[in-house]
């Protein structure tokens, strides 16, 4: 009896990147392929995601716009669409402060922007972290893609 698979969801992801200086900083740290399967990994649905990389000037700027916070932030999503089966987002990734941020954690940057995107793609399904309960559901499943992904607990105590 053939096996039965679930279809593999048709998501097309654009990234872009704010200048080309940010795009080397990337690039020296994943491929555009990369960062792909772990966006593929994280979403189930069909639809289009952008995954946008920023300086800390344009990462302010829409930290203080969307969310009336005067400083850049590691990540923001903005889902725009989001049914059972389809979803449209963008995803706006700060460099400087991931780069930061990493240091701070005594980890790579690879880790910490893997984590990021997986977090980020968990917002534009739906997932949040505002009460503990939630928070708690959505870290468990960041744990779990990114030991799929062969990257370890980003909550684990270092």
């Amino acid at each position: 009896m053939p096996s039965r698979s679930t279809p593999t969801p048709k998501l097309a992801i654009e990234i872009q990147f704010a200048s080309p200086s940010i795009e080397t900083k990337v690039g020296a740290i994943a491929s555009s392929a990369l960062i792909k399967k772990w966006v593929k990994k994280a979403i189930q649905h069909d639809g289009s995601i952008t995954l946008r990389f920023v300086n800390q000037s344009e990462g302010k700027k829409l930290n203080l716009a969307f969310r009336a916070k005067d400083k850049a932030t590691n990540v923001l999503t903005f889902p725009y669409e989001l049914t059972k089966k389809t979803l449209a987002a963008d995803i706006i990734f700060c460099l400087p402060i991931i780069q930061k941020e990493a240091s701070e954690q005594d980890k790579t940057v690879k880790a910490h922007l893997a984590h990021l995107i997986i977090h980020g793609c968990l917002h534009a399904q739906g997932l949040d972290h505002v009460s503990d309960k939630e928070a708690k559901k959505m870290e468990n499943r960041e744990i779990t893609l990114l030991k799929t992904l062969g990257f370890a607990n980003p909550y684990a105590p270092i």
